[in-house]
Order: C-alpha cells, then sequence, then structure tokens
C-alpha cells in the first residue's frame, strides 16, 4: 500500500518491521521477512536514502525507522498535491475550450468534433493507428462505443499494442462489465479499477486524445454530442499526467484460472470462510481494528495481518476498494 508514496513492495514490508520494532539489525529483518540478509541490508540502505530510516551511530547493521508522520505525511500531501494541480488544470482547459468552442485549424492543438456516430469513428481511428501505446480512462456507461463491439482493441493487441485501461468501481454495476474486462484481460489489456474517474478518455501513443465534453458523460440527443481531439500541446502532457497519477493508486485487476476478477499472482481468489467472513462483515460495519480484535479475540496485529491477506487475496490496494469487492463478490 505504500508504493503510493514511491516505496517498493519489499521496502514498504522493512518499513513497517522497522516502525513495528523501533529499532533493529540487519539480520532481525531478515530473520522477520522472506529476504535473504544481503537482500534486506540493501532494501534498508534504500529506506536510508528515501530518508525513512537512519543508521546507529555505534553500529551500520542496525537501523532505526524515521516516524511515518515525518517520513510519508509529506510526500503523500505532495503527491495529493500534484494531483489536485493537475486535475484543476484539466478542467479549467477544457471548460476554457468548451466557452470558446474553437474550431481547429491548421496549426491548432484542439479540434472539436460533434456526434456520437464522429466520436465513434474518431475511437475507431485512434486505436487503428495506434503504434505502441493505448491509454483509456473507462466510466460507467458508455456514450459513443460500447464495450462489445471494441474489436479495434483486439487487433491492436494482436499487433503488440500496449493497452492500459482505468477502469472506475460504477463500471462495474452493469451485470456484463466483468466479462468486458476478462475478455480483454485474457487477450492482454493491464486494467486497473479506481474509485472514481474525472472524465472518459482516450490516449493513443502519448500523441492524441480524445474526450467527450458532456458535463455527465452522456448527452440527450446523440448527434449534440461533442468531443475534443487534443494533440501535441500542453493540454496533451496534462492529460497523460492525469492518467499516469490514477494509474499509479489503481488496484490491478487480474483473471483468476477460473476466469472471474480477482487474486493476485499464482493466489486464487477463492472467497473467505470462517472466521475472515466475520472480520470482513466487521470492516464494512465501520468497526476499529481494536474493537475487531476484542470481538475475535485476537490482536489488533492478527486483524491487521489477516486484512492485508484479504486485501492480497482480493486483488486491490485498499480497505475501501476490499469492502467494495467483498460486496461485489458476496463475500459477506
Amino acid at each position: 500500500m505504500l508504493e503510493t508514496v514511491g516505496l517498493t513492495a519489499d521496502e514498504s514490508e522493512v518499513y513497517r518491521l522497522l516502525v513495528a520494532t523501533g529499532t533493529a539489525s540487519v539480520q532481525d529483518i531478515s530473520g522477520r521477512s522472506a529476504l535473504d540478509v544481503v537482500t534486506a541490508r540493501l532494501v534498508l540502505r534504500a529506506l536510508e536514502h528515501k530518508g525513512l530510516a537512519s543508521v546507529a551511530e555505534d553500529s551500520p547493521e542496525w537501523f532505526t525507522a524515521v516516524p511515518p508522520q515525518v517520513a510519508l505525511l509529506p510526500r503523500l500531501q505532495r503527491r495529493f498535491d500534484a494531483l489536485e494541480q493537475t486535475r484543476a488544470a484539466v478542467h479549467e482547459l477544457v471548460e476554457t475550450h468548451r466557452r470558446s468552442a474553437w474550431a481547429r485549424g491548421t496549426g491548432e492543438a484542439i479540434e472539436i468534433i460533434t456526434g456520437a456516430a464522429a466520436l465513434r469513428q474518431h475511437l475507431r481511428q485512434l486505436q487503428y493507428g495506434a503504434g505502441r501505446e493505448m491509454m483509456w480512462f473507462v466510466k460507467a456507461q458508455y456514450v459513443a462505443m460500447s464495450p462489445e463491439s471494441n474489436q479495434e482493441e483486439f487487433d491492436a493487441l494482436e499487433r503488440g499494442v500496449l493497452y492500459r485501461a482505468l477502469y472506475e468501481q460504477a463500471y462495474f454495476d452493469d451485470p456484463d462489465a466483468v466479462d468486458y474486462v476478462v475478455k480483454g484481460v485474457c487477450a492482454g489489456e493491464v486494467a486497473r479499477a479506481v474509485p472514481l474517474l474525472p472524465l472518459r478518455m482516450a490516449i493513443a501513443d502519448r500523441s492524441v486524445a480524445v474526450l467527450p465534453l458532456a458535463p455527465s458523460g452522456t448527452s440527450r440527443n446523440p448527434r449534440e454530442l461533442q468531443a475534443a481531439v487534443v494533440r501535441e500541446s500542453s493540454l496533451l502532457d496534462a492529460l497523460i499526467a492525469l492518467f499516469e497519477h490514477h494509474w499509479e493508486i489503481g488496484a490491478p485487476l487480474r483473471v483468476t484460472e477460473e476466469g472471474q476478477i480477482g487474486g493476485a499472482g499464482t493466489t486464487d481468489a477463492a472467497s473467505p470462510v470462517g472466521e475472515d467472513r466475520h472480520l470482513l462483515s466487521l470492516m464494512v460495519a465501520g468497526m476499529t481494528d481494536e474493537a475487531i480484535a476484542g470481538q475475535l479475540r485476537v490482536s489488533k496485529r492478527t486483524v491487521q495481518r489477516r486484512i492485508q491477506g484479504l486485501m492480497s487475496l482480493a486483488g486491490v490496494a485498499t480497505r475501501m476498494q476490499l469492502g467494495w469487492h467483498a460486496a461485489r463478490r458476496d463475500w459477506l
């Protein structure tokens, strides 16, 4: 979960151990984790370089954790501020463009197209011409091209084009949505999920983007639907940055052997049973870790470890996503 603030999975695990123990040696960290001594030392040195750990003055083999409020909160705030600034810049630029209704001419960066049919044709051409990468923001309720009609994606995947797709959680309210995502992932699409996306968008080869302009994402009359085609410009750079920020916080969507969304790596995403179901119900009810530990008669650390295991099982990055996933998969 600390990858969002720039830590690797090993660094996250070691930092958690350091915070729990206060001070530990390289051998202690190796013994408490799956890391060998050499790797543990390298990870601890990396944490020191990033300002999350300090070396004991009397021994280079002992490390002390820098408090999270000192080491992590400023990092998190900087990333949040950058995302908010990018979001504000994008909305300001899009709104300015909508008000002025620029018509693209020679050398202009933005073109306005009108009508769902024109938008659909541009999306097809965008994918047909892609040579390296497609980036998608996928919101609930399509406005021009239904998922099942997008054969261009599979043709591009066969050509070796990388597809990165971000889905907002409301997209999965459609009963067929999971099947569409499973089909895409099995064909080579790399998919992630986030709670909410600010807009719909497709970007090809980081050189051109297409995004509908209707505030609600829909239009009563398909012929009146407007979309912007954005070519190389500061606006396109901002759109790419917006995508990358959301990509960093997205939860990976993987396909199990049973053809279902869930699971991480080779872990099977079978439903939890017994006390894990009870734990999930208590967590979703809003109880604190201490209260859950009291109910289950285990330690707070055991509760946190089991929740982390359930998050890995579900292939999600946050507790909110775990609760959403559990509700969608009938784990409660």
